[in-house]
């Protein structure tokens, strides 16, 4: 069951136009006002996770060789790329150009470390800096790296709608996350979800509904079924 269903601010059927995101003004005090937050819970958070963080990059550089942080190139705000961080949870090893295989279940490059934080998404912690440099922020559609596809297709090839999600800053955690639609996007119709998921987020959003998706996040991330 979804952690956070659809509601009064309304959903979208797969593969639909959806609600129009020309209508949608983002008013310059909102725009402050949400980047304020990001500050203050960022820094907070920061400070709260500063000793689990130092404590997992050691157990990530005692238990496989390589850097304790992994940086990848994702695309960010109307489509800029950006260099997101994330705690390495992989095998070190070279990718081959233009391709960005996707983890999947029982994926064979993931360390012993590296499933346990997958697991309990705390691998995504150093994203934090990510929120206080500016390019994410703690709300907002996931960023995905370049030439992603699912079921073989790119998803700027999956859906005319793809390229909305970059109206706003890429985010820690996002509707879509709450609602369960994490993991491999193995098939189209899961990224429709959290395109669909995205959109309605864009459309709707609020600092209350920044702040309940945060809160959301905290209560349910660790029990997800779908990270990994």
């Amino acid at each position: 069951m979804s952690a956070f269903p659809p509601g009064p601010i309304g959903s979208f059927a797969p593969g639909s136009t959806g609600m129009s995101l020309r209508l949608v003004s983002f008013r310059q005090q909102d725009e402050i006002a949400k980047r304020w937050m990001d500050i203050v819970l960022g820094a907070i958070f920061l400070i709260l996770a500063a000793v689990p963080m130092l404590l997992i990059a050691a157990a990530i550089r005692l238990t496989s060789p390589g850097p304790a942080l992994f940086r990848q190139e994702r695309i960010g705000l109307n489509g800029q790329r950006f260099i997101m961080l994330k705690f390495r949870t992989m095998r070190d090893a070279p990718v081959p150009p233009n391709t960005c295989p996707q983890a999947t279940r029982r994926d064979p490059r993931v360390t012993w470390a590296g499933a346990w934080l997958r697991r309990t998404s705390f691998d995504e912690l150093p994203q934090l800096f990510n929120v206080l440099a500016g390019s994410m922020s703690l709300v907002g559609p996931r960023p995905h790296a370049p030439n992603t596809c699912a079921a073989g297709r790119p998803f700027e090839a999956v859906s005319h709608r793809y390229a909305a999600r970059h109206r706003v800053k890429p985010g820690m955690t996002g509707l879509a996350q709450i609602r369960g639609w994490r993991g491999e996007t193995d098939t189209e119709d899961k990224l429709l979800r959290r395109i669909d998921s995205d959109l309605e987020y864009i459309a709707a959003r609020t600092a209350w509904l920044d702040l309940t998706i945060v809160c959301r996040t905290i209560l349910t991330v660790l029990r997800m079924p779908n990270a990994y």
